[in-house]
């Protein structure tokens, strides 16, 4: 009996490090799904400020991806623009994050999916009213917390609005076609700020 126990000691010590590896890979598999769950807690107990904390992060994760970009086109070794990645926080934050979650409930009560071509008005609705307004709040509010007067901003409407809008018709109309009519209510708002990374790189660009 004695004389076996150092062959299952050996066994037992040998077994522990890919016990160990399997606990930490079994942990990393789960964060997503904790953070999923977590996410849906924050949604269920405070929606517009969940909206608004994940509208002002990914906001300011575009206007990141939009330096980088520009920075590796021009070769450019300076620092990046932190004011730019704040002033995209605080516009998601303030106003994208708040104003989707309002607009999104008020769509589904003005169309609701029993009415007829509830999809095609939604659409039309979006595209035709939503997205002129949002470019137009974006150039405002941009130019404000750029300190810039009102000379500038007419300037920048006269020049980037409707080639800003053209782009946001071709970009965003199969997208919120998709996001109005089959994403559920509580995720249009995220479904949006995802696919707005690239929105923004692309407006910052047009602003420079």
């Amino acid at each position: 009996m004695l004389g076996g126990r150092p062959g299952r000691l050996r066994t037992c010590t040998a077994m522990a490090p890919a016990a160990s590896r399997l606990r930490a890979e079994s942990e990393l598999g789960s964060l997503p799904r904790r953070a999923l769950a977590q996410y849906l807690l924050f949604l269920k107990l405070y929606p517009v400020l969940t909206k608004a904390v994940s509208s002002g992060i990914l906001s300011a994760v575009g206007n990141l991806l939009a330096q980088v970009i520009e920075k590796k086109r021009k070769k450019d070794s300076q620092s990046l623009d932190v004011s730019g990645l704040l002033r995209y926080l605080v516009y998601g934050f303030s106003v994208t994050g708040p104003l989707s979650h309002y607009l999104y409930i008020f769509m589904e009560y003005w169309v609701p999916p029993e009415v007829p071509w509830a999809s095609v008005k939604r659409l039309l609705l979006d595209r035709l009213l939503f997205a002129p307004a949002f470019l137009l709040l974006f150039f405002f509010i941009m130019n404000l917390l750029e300190g810039k007067d009102v000379n500038t901003f007419v300037a920048k409407m006269r020049s980037g609005f409707w080639p800003a809008l053209q782009m946001n018709w071709r970009m965003w109309t199969p997208l919120q076609f998709i996001n109005v009519n089959y994403v559920p209510l509580q995720f249009r708002v995220l479904f949006a700020n995802m696919a707005a990374l690239f929105w923004y790189a692309y407006l910052a660009s047009l602003r420079k």
